[in-house]
């Protein structure tokens, strides 16, 4: 598969480029996707939440009146489950929702994810391109320029380029992201894959 290589400023350079039919074009694994991305959201969660149980709340644990006789309902201490300020029964405590996904299956997620991108002509690819200072004007003209205005996009550069990342990072709906770390949930989490010309070369670098 070949795509035109497109200039910042929306013009069509006259490069082309050909992308890898074995991470471009494959038969998309749907399965490999739903794990990896399955494992990818597991991971963002921390794990941290917690409700006190009748142990950990405050309070006295003296039974409060005599059990019968007082025309009241029998209760034990102010730290009943079934009284406000209470302790909470069977509550959420902290644990780990991390998962593991084995490399081969990520790798097959991440190559189905961009063969998706493919089929679906959602992958533009441009020239490489950096900006002197940090402006959300600039980057939003480049998308505008480029069609991508309104469109959930991903920008995947070959390397880190703060001046990049922070004309990008105020603009709704869109990320910037290096190749490298791009993972199967983020590559398919949008409408189109803005992609630097030399950031394919490094994308499948990382399937060797």
């Amino acid at each position: 598969m070949e795509l035109e290589v497109y200039k910042k400023d929306g013009s069509i350079s006259g490069d082309k480029i050909k992308l890898a039919p074995e991470i471009f074009e494959i038969e998309p694994n749907d399965h490999a996707i739903y794990q990896a991305v399955r494992a990818y959201l597991a991971n963002q969660r921390q794990g941290t939440h917690k409700t006190k149980t009748y142990g950990e709340v405050s309070g006295s644990g003296k039974k409060l009146w005599k059990q019968k006789h007082t025309g009241r309902a029998r209760i034990g201490a102010v730290r009943s489950p079934l009284w406000k300020g209470g302790g909470t029964i069977f509550g959420p405590t902290p644990r780990d929702y991390s998962m593991n996904v084995p490399k081969q299956v990520k790798q097959l997620a991440r190559k189905s994810a961009l063969s998706h991108k493919a089929k679906d002509a959602a992958i533009k690819i441009v020239e490489d391109f950096s900006l002197d200072q940090p402006k959300t004007k600039s980057m939003a003209d480049i998308l505008k320029a480029l069609e991508l205005s309104g469109k959930k996009t991903l920008l995947l550069v070959p390397k880190a380029d703060q001046a990049v990342w922070k004309s990008g990072r105020n603009i709704r709906a869109f990320a910037v992201l290096e190749a490298s770390k791009a993972s199967a949930y983020q590559l398919l989490d949008n409408q189109m894959l803005l992609i630097q010309k030399s950031a394919i070369e490094v994308l499948e670098k990382t399937f060797h």
